[in-house]
């Protein structure tokens, strides 16, 4: 069964910086992509973020240039590395995993569209504060 664990998330001022963690385990295919999502209180979810196993990556227009996306495939890990933080980035932050019957439509450009993602993380609460 198929396990994001996240980590990593916290309380930091505007402007600082703050890197997630989500281990998987389980989800072991030779190709795969992931991604990040956050919802804030009162918002619909959005995607942030996602890679693919040919390291090409995706990000939402409102972090384009802040955040970055990144993979160690020796540790099963998928990282989010913030800077620049803003109030508004405050969120619940969630790992998430394509299901294997969506990989070739992703092989190009890895989605951030929820409708791809089998497998989801508890996640991981971000706050900024001004």
């Amino acid at each position: 069964q198929v396990q994001l664990v996240e980590s990593g998330g916290g309380s930091v001022q505007s402007g600082g910086s703050l890197r997630l963690s989500c281990e998987a385990s389980a989800y072991t295919y030779s190709w795969y992509s992931m991604g990040w999502f956050r919802q804030a209180p009162g918002k619909e979810r959005e995607g942030v973020a996602a890679i693919n196993s040919d390291d090409n990556t995706n990000y939402a227009d409102s972090v384009q240039g802040r955040f970055t996306i990144s993979q160690d495939n020796a540790k099963n890990t998928v990282y989010l590395q913030m800077n620049s933080l803003k109030p508004e980035d405050t969120a619940m932050y969630y790992c998430a995993a394509v299901a294997p019957r969506y990989f070739m439509a992703v092989r190009r450009t890895p989605s951030l569209s929820e409708d791809v993602y089998a497998y989801w993380g508890q996640g991981t609460q971000v706050t900024v504060s001004s």
